[in-house]
C-alpha cells in the first residue's frame, strides 16, 4: 500500500514539474543574469585566497573585509556598504537604519503596512521602550496598503515637513498582503521624490535578494538593509547582515555600529569570511532553486484543492510561500512531515507552542544547518483560520521535492487530501 502511495505521489511530482517547466525556465534566466553581476563584482575587485584570512583584535587593515563590501557595494549598485558578522539579524541590521538616522522631531512613515512584529520594541510603544524611537521622540505612523497596493493619496497626504524617512518593507513576511515587486517600489518612490525630494527612502531587502534582475538602490532607495542568513548568505554565511546605500548614511550607520570617528575602520572578521563570499557568490543560484521550490509547492497544492499564494505563475519579489489547509490538522501534519524531512533534527517533532507576540499557538519546523536561517526549508504559521503555513527556503530544489512528497504521502495516508 505504502509503495502504490510513494508511486502515485512521485507520478503528481512529476507531472507538475512538466507543467512548471516553463516558469522555471525563466527564473533560470534571472539566476544567469544575477551571476553575471556577481562575477563581474568579485573579477573587478580583484579577490585573491589570502583575502579569507581574517583579521583580530581591532580588525585594522581587514582588506578581505573591505573587499567583501566592495562586492556588495557593486552587486546591491549603492555608493557603500557595510557587510558585518557583528550584525547579528536582518531586525539588528533595519534597526541599526532607523536608529542611525533618525533623530528626536523626526517622523518615521512605513508605507506598506505595520512591520514585522519583531520590530514592535525598536518602534517603540510607550515612552518605556527602553532605547527605542519613541523614546528617542520619534514619531512613527503606518500607512496600509490598499487592495495589495501602495495607498498614494494617503502617503502624500500623510508627508508633513517633519517627515525625515519613507520605509517599505518588500517581503511580505507572515502576512497575507502580497510581497512588493521593484518596480511598485520604483514607482511610489519616483512619485514621493518629485514632491519631497529630500526624504530618505529605506527598504527593508529580508528575502528579497535576486529574485528579481533589480535591487531596490536601483530603483531608487537611499538605503536598504538584510540578512546573511537569508538570501545573501547563500546557505553558507552563519551569521551576519549587510546595510548598502548612500555613502553619506551608510557613514552614519557605521558610527552606530562601532563608535563615531571609526565606523567601518574596525571590527575583527576573524575566521568568517571565506563563508561569506562564497555563499554569496552562491546567492544567485541557491536562491533561483529555492524560488523554484515555492513555485511547485504552489503548483502541486492547488491540484490537492488547497489554497496557496502566490500563485505558481505569479510575478514574484521574495521567497515566502503561502499554503491555507482546511483544517488544524492538516496545517499541523505537513509542518511535521516538513520536519521530518529536513537533514537536521528530523527525529524530533514539532508542536504549537505559544511564543511571545502571539496572540495564537504557532508551530514551527526548520531543521537547518544555520539556527534561523530561512534560506534553508522551513515552515512556521500560528494555528489559525485559514491555517496558513508560511513556507520558505531550499537550498537545493531536490530537498522541496523530497520534503513535498514526504508531506503529501503521508497527507493522503490520512485521507486529508485527493489529487483529482
Amino acid at each position: 500500500m505504502r509503495n502504490r502511495g510513494v508511486q502515485h505521489t512521485e507520478r503528481l511530482i512529476e507531472e507538475s514539474l512538466e507543467e512548471i517547466a516553463p516558469i522555471m525556465k525563466e527564473n533560470k534566466k534571472i539566476s544567469r543574469f544575477n551571476f553575471n553581476k556577481m562575477m563581474k563584482a568579485f573579477n573587478e575587485t580583484g579577490v585573491t585566497e589570502s583575502d579569507f584570512s581574517g583579521t583580530t583584535g581591532y580588525g585594522y587593515d581587514d582588506t578581505g573585509r573591505d573587499k567583501l563590501e566592495e562586492i556588495y557595494r557593486q552587486v546591491f549598485k549603492s555608493e557603500d556598504a557595510i557587510v558585518r558578522s557583528q550584525i547579528i539579524s536582518g531586525t539588528h541590521a533595519i534597526s541599526l537604519v532607523l536608529l542611525s538616522l533618525l533623530e528626536r522631531g523626526d517622523e518615521l512613515i512605513y508605507i506598506s503596512g505595520e512591520p514585522y512584529d519583531t520590530l514592535e520594541k525598536v518602534i517603540g510603544t510607550t515612552e518605556k521602550d527602553i532605547g527605542s524611537l519613541k523614546e528617542k521622540g520619534v514619531h512613527y505612523k503606518a500607512i496600509e496598503l490598499v487592495d495589495d497596493r501602495f495607498d498614494e493619496e494617503a502617503i502624500m497626504d500623510s508627508i508633513s515637513g517633519k517627515t525625515k524617512m519613507i520605509a517599505i518593507q518588500r517581503s511580505r513576511g507572515y502576512s497575507m498582503r502580497k510581497s512588493l515587486t521593484i518596480d511598485e517600489i520604483g514607482e511610489i518612490i519616483a512619485k514621493i521624490r518629485e514632491k519631497h525630494p529630500g526624504i530618505i527612502v529605506f527598504v527593508d531587502n529580508c528575502y528579497g535578494e535576486f529574485v528579481e534582475t533589480r535591487e531596490p538602490i536601483e530603483a531608487g532607495a537611499d538605503v536598504i538593509a538584510g540578512s546573511l542568513i537569508k538570501n545573501p548568505g547563500g546557505g553558507l554565511a552563519k551569521m551576519g547582515g549587510y546595510i548598502a546605500g548612500n555613502k553619506d548614511l551608510i557613514e552614519r550607520i557605521s558610527y552606530r555600529l562601532t563608535v563615531p570617528g571609526i565606523g567601518k575602520e574596525m571590527g575583527a572578521s576573524l575566521t568568517v569570511l571565506t563563508d561569506m563570499y562564497q555563499g554569496f557568490f552562491l546567492a544567485p543560484h541557491t536562491v533561483i532553486e529555492s524560488l523554484n521550490g515555492a513555485v511547485l509547492i504552489s503548483h502541486l497544492l492547488r491540484k490537492a484543492g488547497l489554497k496557496t499564494d502566490p500563485s505558481p505563475a505569479a510575478k514574484r519579489t521574495d521567497l515566502i510561500q503561502s499554503v491555507s489547509f482546511n483544517t488544524e490538522e492538516e496545517m499541523i501534519t505537513f509542518t511535521q512531515m516538513i520536519q521530518k524531512a529536513s537533514p537536521v533534527n528530523s527525529q524530533f517533532l514539532p508542536i504549537p507552542s505559544d511564543i511571545p507576540g502571539y496572540e495564537n499557538p504557532v508551530i514551527m519546523a526548520a531543521g537547518t544547518f544555520v539556527q534561523g536561517a530561512s534560506l534553508e526549508l522551513s515552515a512556521d504559521g500560528p494555528i489559525r483560520s485559514p491555517y496558513t503555513v508560511f513556507v520558505q527556503g531550499g537550498l537545493v530544489f531536490e530537498h522541496v521535492v523530497y520534503a513535498l512528497g514526504e508531506a503529501l504521502r503521508e497527507m493522503k495516508e490520512k485521507e486529508m487530501i485527493a489529487f483529482q
